[in-house]
């Protein structure tokens, strides 16, 4: 009996080069639209808030200054950047579709100049670059300096900027005593607990009829007469 002998038959497939130039294609725009998208940088950067820093100082310290990669620059870096500032005291980061982003912060104010510092209204010292704030003249022991700073960052803005000079002067009766010079010519005097008795300050000028004095807010509240 003759065994049947079975035929192998060898199926010879075509290499299909279109459809391999489909999938090169395919793969090639994949990798091109992922490169763009993680290499396309930040178009526009806008800040928010800022009193004491220029948006370009806040640009810098972001680290965005060269407008790196939008997609690969987190919120997350951006605010540990910006918080390394002293006169920073928190940073909100927004990213928006086509590059944008949104830097809203809020700042330390800059109180006074203290032996040639600037001192924020959280105590911190920073360098003085230019600021124009008064200056406190003499040197005050720690604690008494500590309690006036958060006294004195209570006073309305509109009345520290009519302060000109600030000088500890503690006397036999009070021991956190200081004067200030006003930049209208008058000097007022003030105590640590009574500091914030100089928001008053406009309410009584009137009542002074344009003369130049000495102002006792710190005991008494009268005013002395010099011109």
């Amino acid at each position: 009996m003759k065994e049947n002998k079975k035929e192998e038959v060898v199926v010879k497939r075509k290499f299909k080069f279109v459809k391999f130039l489909v999938v090169i294609l395919i793969l090639y725009i994949i990798l091109f639209l992922g490169y763009k998208l993680f290499t396309a940088k930040i178009k526009n950067i806008f800040i928010l808030n800022n009193n004491y820093l220029t948006d370009q100082e806040v640009i810098d310290e972001s680290g965005l200054r060269n407008y790196p990669s939008f997609l690969l620059t987190t919120k997350y870096k951006i605010k540990k950047n910006l918080l390394k500032n002293s006169l920073i005291k928190e940073a909100k980061i927004k990213k928006k579709l086509w590059g944008i982003i949104y830097i809203e912060i809020s700042e330390y104010e800059p109180l006074f100049i203290y032996q040639d510092k600037v001192i924020l209204d959280n105590g911190t010292k920073i360098d003085n670059n230019d600021y124009i704030l008064p200056i406190l003249i003499n040197d005050v022991n720690e604690e008494t300096l500590t309690k006036f700073i958060n006294k004195y960052k209570d006073i309305d803005k509109e009345i520290k900027m009519q302060i000109s000079e600030i000088e500890y002067l503690p006397n036999d009766i009070d021991k956190e005593r200081f004067l200030f010079t006003m930049n209208d010519g008058n000097y007022v005097y003030i105590t640590i607990y009574k500091t914030l008795a100089i928001n008053e300050y406009n309410k009584i000028l009137p009542n002074l009829e344009g003369k130049k004095g000495i102002l006792y807010l710190d005991s008494g509240n009268y005013f002395e007469i010099l011109s």
